[in-house]
């Protein structure tokens, strides 16, 4: 017979996991376009990425399928609605999955919550939403989570740095904000940072700041350390000369007076000499510390108590700029419950990641060898004269290539930046 005192916590963790309230979820199986809209967003100007419904180039599951950008350099805009909802007095957890199979050099890979009535065929960046979250890569200067909140129509970046995954595999990204206005940000299932509302984003006002009124006494002794009074300067001291003649100089046996001038002993550092001379330091007596001003309730502070609250959550939708398509997103769920978000995460990404890695390294793999195969190999000398003959030739072109790259790459950033 089962021990009633384990399946009791068991039970209770059920119990918690049915009464979650699951406001939207997506895994992206058949049918997944009756549920989203592709935006018309970049169309007229050639410019709108397509979505490819894909498991990927290598998976942990074939059948597990998400949506992945197909077309490099394009705006890609989609997003589906859900019953709208107010998570006042609720945990909301926002997750999904997401792979930059391309091994991506500058692109997003975030998603939005958008309130309020949306035109999801007009849906782009100039869209209004509520919460901007997930990772962002550009260069080799941002590698990052974003997690930005809109409060009082004005959108607010996280303070706090959140390094992003960056490899060729899935990851999941989870936002969870609470109604004592603390918040978690978990990649794959682990916590990265936590923290308030109130101190990690500028929000509000700060609830106290330094005294304007304020100002350092004027008998206040900041200094730290004080020359000490009792050190004399050494006798003679600044009768030492910086250089002094070269002991080990000579004059030259071929050195003609008439005609070289008259020779001189060079000169050389004067090992005694010590520079200037200073007293020695010593701890001030009178030392106070470095001044402050005293902090104050900032009268411009007014507290928020729904600060947390987004009352018109209604749509999901993905917007982002691409310079090299692969990125794939799936599982998709907002909820109030931080468990069953758990579960859903061991359900698909943990389900799968380590059968994903194994068909990445088999496929990275594959691609090496292959890689050998193409390489010219020389049978003989005249091949490798032949060879070394076209070494001024390639290094021009290799050299004409990297500075394409460069200015394309310095181009993709300055889009990224732009946006």
């Amino acid at each position: 017979m089962a021990n009633p005192r384990l399946l009791f916590p068991l039970l209770l963790s059920v119990l918690a996991i049915a009464s979650a309230t699951v406001y939207f979820e997506e895994r992206f199986d058949d049918g997944w376009e009756n549920r989203w809209v592709k935006s018309d967003w970049k169309k007229d100007e050639n410019m709108a990425g397509e979505w490819n419904f894909t498991s990927g180039k290598w998976n942990g599951d074939p059948n597990d399928k998400g949506i992945q950008t197909s077309e490099d350099y394009r705006f890609y805009a989609i997003s589906s609605e859900f019953p709208e909802f107010s998570n006042k007095e609720k945990t909301l957890v926002f997750q999904f999955s997401v792979k930059h199979e391309q091994k991506l050099d500058c692109g997003g890979g975030y998603m939005k919550l958008l309130s309020g009535e949306v035109d999801q065929k007009k849906f782009g960046g100039d869209t209004p939403y509520s919460i901007m979250f997930g990772p962002d890569i550009c260069g080799y200067s941002t590698k990052k989570v974003h997690a930005i909140l809109t409060y009082n129509d004005t959108n607010h970046l996280i303070k706090k740095d959140v390094p992003c995954e960056t490899d060729q595999l899935t990851h999941l990204y989870t936002f969870i904000i609470r109604p004592d206005a603390t918040y978690s940000i978990l990649i794959d299932n682990e916590e990265k940072q936590t923290g308030s509302l109130y101190s990690d984003w500028s929000l509000l006002p700060a609830k106290q700041i330094k005294d304007p009124e304020a100002k350092k006494p004027e008998d206040w002794d900041d200094k730290e350390y004080i020359p000490d009074p009792e050190d004399q300067k050494p006798e003679g001291y600044d009768d030492i000369q910086k250089e002094i003649p070269d002991p080990d100089a000579k004059k030259p046996e071929d050195w003609d007076d008439e005609e070289d001038g008259e020779w001189t002993i060079p000169t050389i550092p004067n090992p005694e000499y010590k520079g200037p001379w200073k007293p020695k330091k010593i701890k001030n007596p009178n030392y106070k510390g470095k001044w402050k001003a005293p902090m104050i309730d900032n009268p411009d502070f007014k507290d928020d108590p729904d600060l947390y609250v987004f009352p018109n959550l209604k749509y999901v939708g993905i917007e982002l700029w691409q310079v090299k398509s692969g990125t794939m997103f799936d599982n998709v769920l907002i909820t109030d419950d931080p468990e069953y978000a758990k579960k859903v995460a061991e359900e698909t990404w943990g389900k799968n990641k380590d059968a994903e890695k194994a068909a990445f390294e088999e496929a990275e793999k594959k691609r090496e060898e292959e890689e050998k195969k193409d390489d010219p190999i020389d049978s003989d000398a005249e091949d490798e004269d032949d060879a070394d003959a076209d070494d001024g030739e390639g290094e021009d072109s290799d050299a004409d290539d990297k500075s394409e790259d460069v200015a394309d790459t310095k181009e993709d950033e300055d889009v990224h930046d732009e946006l």
